[in-house]
């Protein structure tokens, strides 16, 4: 990933967004306390600001290289979400961005109504560029979740699209139709 960070900050590449998938894993940012990991799952240390996730098979990763200059980071994460939000709603699936009260853990990522968390993201701002991006959960092992405290937030419940396909008696979207319609998402007005 910094290869692709230097080549933006050197302006010899365009903003781009990574998509992709990873072996089971949980990655962290530095303000992880120890003992929300998990003991029997991998995980590390990663530069990027957030807490501890899961990344694994089922889940659609999206890294964000981008040079946020002219936006700034809040501006970009705002982007993100609403970029995700409007993904999910062209698959069917209500979802909504939240605000973090005064004083709380951060809420960024998405959420249902329900307020279960479907997306997570945690970012690295250097030299005026976005690294690392988001987690959107299509149909990983939800279990994962139960074994370490995500997103720093002990009382989130992480959700699927194949659970909220399951709930609303439809089928979960392909990885392709999801990969489309993040790529819509995120580029619409573009």
């Amino acid at each position: 990933m910094s290869t692709w960070v230097d080549e933006r900050q050197r302006n010899v590449a365009e903003d781009r967004l990574f998509l992709l998938s990873h072996p089971p894993i949980v990655t962290y940012g530095p303000r992880t306390d120890p003992e929300d990991l998990p003991a029997d799952l991998p995980a590390v240390r990663v530069d990027r600001g957030g807490y501890a996730t899961y990344h694994g098979p089922g889940q659609l990763v999206g890294y964000l290289v981008v040079d946020v200059k002219a936006r700034g980071p809040v501006d970009i994460v705002r982007w993100l979400e609403h970029g995700l939000v409007d993904a999910l709603g062209r698959l069917g699936f209500e979802a909504t961005r939240r605000e973090t009260p005064k004083g709380q853990s951060s809420l960024a990522g998405v959420w249902t109504p329900d307020h279960r968390k479907i997306a997570s993201i945690g970012m690295r701002i250097r030299g005026g560029v976005s690294s690392h991006g988001f987690a959107l959960n299509v149909d990983p092992d939800m279990a994962a979740f139960h074994r370490f405290t995500a997103c720093g937030l002990a009382d989130v419940t992480m959700v699927s699209l194949a659970e909220l396909a399951a709930e609303q008696r439809t089928k979960t979207p392909t990885d392709a139709e999801v990969r489309d319609a993040v790529v819509a998402g995120l580029t619409r007005g573009s």
